[in-house]
Formats: structure tokens, sequence, C-alpha cells
């Protein structure tokens, strides 16, 4: 899991780390905060936030993944963040007290928790007034084919159904004015989102291909349901598709993210 972590963290950084550092400014966060990361997978993002917020603040990153949660306590111990928690918890059921955070960050989770408007009520009433949050989301499919193809080709392999529109899904808060919508309806003010690129570089397809495997949810259920042989179908068909993005420096996939905020 480890060697896992390490190099998707790297593709990650590469792709999310101008997003990254725009939510948290935009979280106004500062020296001495209380910080809520949502769906915060592996961390990285709590990490940014935990520097942020120094030995006077904390950092509470939660996650309904025990496994993704362990890898960001590992890793936030390694880099000496002793003022961070990590706690197994659904966002639409946050067990914690009201207004006790000064920002709620999420990087990536909000468009796939299946009730977004029961999760945004719950991080509205843990923030403080005043209190903002900040998500970064995909934006449209067609603006992320580096994570469309994939997607798509997996689960046609392995029969499975594509995201329903209007479902929770990679890309369903990514349509013009639909996570302004969604945020302003939860009750928040001053709501703006901003749209960034987001592509993500490899130095071969064969680092793509490590990269789809192991260290990214894309493939996850389409790789379970698989046999060997399916598995392999699948895998060689994503290849050759993904070869149009080759160039004389790697493979460079296209990706745009949108980064939201809104204040309680």
């Amino acid at each position: 899991m480890g060697q896992f972590w390490q190099s998707g963290a790297a593709a990650r950084a590469q792709s999310l780390g101008a997003a990254t550092d725009l939510m948290i400014d935009l979280a106004a966060i500062t020296a001495g905060d209380r910080v809520l990361d949502i769906a915060a997978g592996t961390g990285e993002q709590t990490l940014v936030a935990a520097r942020r917020v120094g030995p006077d603040g904390h950092v509470l990153a939660t996650d309904i993944s025990e496994s993704m949660l362990g890898v960001a306590a590992e890793e936030l111990l390694k880099a000496g963040l002793t003022h961070v928690e990590t706690r197994v918890m659904d966002a639409e059921r946050l067990d914690l007290e009201a207004g006790s955070f000064d920002a709620v960050i999420s990087r990536m989770g909000l468009m796939l928790i299946p009730n977004q408007q029961k999760a945004l009520s719950q991080i509205r009433r843990v923030l403080k007034p005043g209190g903002k949050l900040a998500a970064i989301v995909w934006s449209t499919p067609e603006r992320n084919l580096g994570s469309l193809l994939p997607s798509m080709i997996a689960r046609r392999h392995a029969n499975l159904r594509l995201t329903a529109p209007g479902g929770p899904g990679m890309f369903a808060l990514g349509s013009p004015g639909v996570f302004e919508d969604v945020l302003g309806h939860a009750g928040f003010r001053d709501v703006s989102v901003q749209r960034l690129a987001a592509p993500r570089h490899f130095a071969s397809l064969a680092e793509l291909m490590r990269y789809l495997t192991g260290s990214t949810p894309i493939l996850r259920e389409p790789l379970v349901k698989l046999d060997e042989a399916g598995k392999a179908a699948m895998l060689d068909e994503i290849a050759d598709t993904m070869r149009q993005f080759e160039g004389p420096d790697g493979v460079t996939v296209p990706g745009e993210v949108l980064v939201g905020v809104g204040t309680k």
C-alpha cells in the first residue's frame, strides 16, 4: 500500500497541487484553526491543511474507508504532524459538535456522496458562524478524458452500469452551475466556483497503467469483478486507447477540476 500511495500521491500532487492550494486559501485557514477534512482518503490535502494550521491548530480527517485513513495516519505520523486525527466517519452522519470547526475542506469527495444535501447540511452544522467550506470536484466528462475513457472501457468489460445522470459519481457536480446551486441550496452564502486545469503527466504508458491499476479507484470495481482473461482484455483496450495522449516526453492526459467555496 505504501508504494502505491507514494506513486499515486506524486501524480495527484502534480495534477491537483494548484487546486489544493487554492482550496486551502479559499477556506481561509490560518494558524491555530480547527479544520475538518471530509472524504480525506489517503490525506495529501490533510497534510497541507495541517501545516497551515500549525501545532496550535487541529485537523480531523474523516472518510468511510478505514484502509485509506490508515495510509493517511501513517503518512501524517511520518511527517511528525501530531495535531492531526483520523476518524472513520460517514459525511452524512457527522458525530461532531455543532459549530466546532473554523473551516471544512474536501478534495474529490463531495460528488461521490450519495446524499449530498444531507452531507452539506451536516458540514454546515459543524462549522462556526462565518466558517467556510472549500472543496474540489471534477468538472465535466469531456474535460476529463484521462478518467472518463478508462472508466467507460472498464465498466463495459465488467458489465457494470455507467453512473446515472444526476446521481453520485465522478462528474455529478461538474456541469455548469450545478456545484454553485448545490452549495447555495444547502444554505451556504457568498458561493463561488472556479475552473482549474488539472492535466496528469506520466513518464510512460506503463507508468500510467500502473497508476490506473494501483493508485486510483477508477478501475477498482471492474478489476474485482473480472477474471484474469477479462482483466487482460480490459487493460489492453485501455492502454491502446490512452496511446492517443502519448508524446515525446511521456503521456499527458487532460483534466479539469472545479474549486468551490461557501460561507456559513
